[in-house]
């Protein structure tokens, strides 16, 4: 049997223990057809990045499987014809992930940082960067620079000047 990770996103107007009850309908039609659900995780009302048949928002349902792939498809079929179904997804994986997905952890289990994520170092002030820090102690000026004011021609002007009192 093949291994699969699917996700549903449900309804904004259904309850949660509705949302459970569709867990239910959709795994029992994958033990019928000699599937088993590995795992089951109510992930939230979560907002949507777009409407969705008029919804903002959405329950989403992760489910790991492992069942025939025509087990799979009569879950798909039965999802398609549900209302309370707003879309749905279904991928192949190798291996189930173990412990709770990357949508369940925190971000500091997940290592992404954040603000309660102290293992980074200081990074300097509000902005960041080395502005309030000085120059660089690793590595001498650069000479290479002429200074603002050598750089500026200073005859220029004083041949504008001399044009305007002719």
């Amino acid at each position: 049997m093949a291994l699969y990770e699917h996700i549903f996103i449900a309804r904004q107007d259904v309850s949660a223990q509705q949302v459970e009850t569709l867990t239910e309908q959709f795994s029992a039609i994958i033990t019928e057809n000699g599937g088993t659900i590995a795992k089951g995780e109510y992930w939230g009302l979560k907002n949507l990045a777009y409407k969705v048949k008029k919804n903002r928002k959405g329950h989403y349902q992760l489910l790991n499987i492992d069942a025939p792939h025509a087990a799979v498809a009569e879950m798909e079929r039965q999802m398609g014809l549900n209302e309370d179904v707003l879309r749905h997804i279904t991928l192949r994986v190798d291996e189930h992930e173990e412990g709770p997905s990357a949508m369940m952890q925190s971000r500091n289990e997940r290592g992404r940082g954040g603000r309660g994520d102290r293992d980074r170092g200081d990074r300097g002030g509000f902005r960041g960067g080395d502005r309030d820090r000085g120059p660089r102690e690793d590595r001498p000026p650069r000479e290479d620079r002429a200074p603002r004011e050598a750089a500026a021609p200073e005859a220029a002007p004083a041949a504008a000047v001399e044009e305007k009192s002719e």
